[in-house]
C-alpha cells in the first residue's frame, strides 16, 4: 500500500469511529450520477472499490444517470439522497420547487465546447450564422446560447437548432446533417481522434461564459436529518479526487473493472481532461470543491436570465460550503 493511500485510509477510518459501545448502522444513500459512467466518475469507484465510503459509515449505491436534469429532479424530490448535475441545469431545477443544496464542484470550469469541421467554411463562432447546431433538445448549452451569442455580438436566432441524440453528434457532423455541434470537454480526446485536422473547436469560457459546471447535490430533506453522513461523503469524495489527480491508474482500473464496455486508454484520456476542468486557483487554495461566492451569484444572474426560474430564490441558501475540508486542496497532477 503506497503512502498516499495509507493517509487516505488513516483519516477515513478515523471519520468511522464511534463512541465506545455505541453501535450504528450504516447510512445508506443513493447517488445517481449525471450520465453513464465514464472517466470523471473514477473516483467514486475507486473509493468505494477500496471500501473508503464503507469505512465512513456510508453504503453507497451508484446509478448511472440520463442527464443533469435528472439527476437535478430525481435528487430534488427524494428518489435518490445525493446527485452528480451540471450546476446550471440544477439551479433551473431548484427554480422550479426542486429540494436540494449544492455542496461540493467538481468541474470548476465550464464544459462547454462547440464543434464542426473546418472544411464547412466555418472560422469562428460568428460563422454559425445561418448554419445548424444539432444537439438534445433538453441540452443546457441550447438553452444557454443566448448569453454566448450575446457575449459575441449575435442575434441568439441567428442559428437554427435541429434535435440530435448525444451519440449522433459526430456522425451528423461528418455526413453534413448539421454544421456544428455542443459536447463537454472531457470527451474532447474523441472528437479529435474522428475528426483530424479538420476540427473546429472552442471552449465557452474563451468567451467570458464559464459557470459552474458538474456538482455535487444533495437532497435538502436528506441533510437536514443525515448532516454527519454528508459530511463524511464530501471528505471521502474530496480524497478520492484528489488521489486520483495524484495517480489515476488505480482509478481507471476500479471504474473499467465496475462499469462492462469501458477501456481504459480512453478512459485515462477523459480523466485527463477532467482534471483541467476541475483546476482553479479556488480549489488550490480554499479546498478542493470549494464554490466562490462572487460566482455563484454571477452564475445565478446568468441562469435567471436566460431559463425560466419560476420561484426566484437565493443562490447562497441553495449552495453551501460548509462540508468542505479546506485541507484537502487541489494536488499538482
Amino acid at each position: 500500500m503506497n503512502g498516499i493511500k495509507k493517509q487516505y485510509c488513516a483519516a477515513l477510518a478515523a471519520l468511522a469511529l464511534l463512541s465506545v459501545g455505541e453501535a450504528k448502522a450504516a447510512t445508506e444513500i443513493d447517488f445517481v450520477l449525471n450520465w453513464i459512467a465514464g472517466g470523471d466518475h473514477a473516483p467514486y469507484y475507486y473509493a468505494k472499490q477500496e471500501g473508503w465510503y464503507d469505512a465512513a459509515g456510508l453504503d453507497l449505491n451508484i446509478e448511472q444517470g440520463k442527464g443533469s436534469t435528472m439527476a437535478a429532479q430525481r435528487t430534488g424530490i427524494g428518489e435518490t439522497q445525493i446527485g452528480l448535475a451540471d450546476l446550471g441545469t440544477a439551479l433551473v431545477a431548484k427554480g422550479k420547487g426542486a429540494d436540494f443544496v449544492a455542496v461540493m464542484n467538481i468541474y470548476a470550469n465550464s464544459p462547454y465546447g462547440m464543434y464542426w469541421l473546418k472544411s464547412s467554411g466555418i472560422k469562428d463562432v460568428k460563422g454559425f450564422a445561418g448554419k445548424k447546431i444539432g444537439n438534445p433538445p433538453w441540452d443546457a448549452a441550447r438553452a444557454m446560447w443566448p448569453a454566448l451569442a450575446k457575449a459575441v455580438g449575435m442575434d441568439p436566432k441567428s442559428v437554427k437548432w435541429v434535435n440530435v441524440q448525444p451519440n449522433a453528434k459526430l456522425a451528423g457532423l461528418k455526413a453534413g446533417a448539421i454544421d456544428v455541434t455542443t459536447s463537454f470537454y472531457n470527451i474532447h480526446h474523441i472528437f479529435k481522434r474522428e475528426l483530424g485536422d479538420d476540427m473546429g473547436f472552442f471552449a465557452w469560457n474563451e468567451y467570458g461564459i464559464n459557470p459552474y459546471g458538474n456538482s455535487i447535490i444533495v437532497n435538502g430533506a436528506f441533510l437536514k436529518d443525515n448532516s454527519d453522513a454528508v459530511q463524511n461523503f464530501v471528505a471521502v469524495t474530496q480524497r478520492a479526487f484528489a488521489a486520483c489527480v495524484k495517480t489515476p491508474g488505480p482509478c481507471i482500473d476500479a471504474l473499467v473493472n465496475a462499469n462492462t464496455g469501458l477501456k481504459k486508454e480512453n478512459e485515462l484520456q477523459n480523466w485527463g481532461l477532467v482534471v483541467e476542468l476541475m483546476t482553479d486557483e479556488t480549489s488550490k487554495t480554499k479546498g478542493l470543491g470549494y464554490f466562490d461566492e462572487e460566482r455563484l451569484k454571477s452564475d445565478y444572474d446568468l441562469i435567471a436570465t436566460y431559463f425560466d426560474i419560476e420561484e426566484p430564490f437565493d443562490v447562497m441558501k441553495a449552495v453551501t460550503n460548509a462540508y468542505i475540508d479546506a485541507s484537502i486542496k487541489l494536488p499538482t497532477p
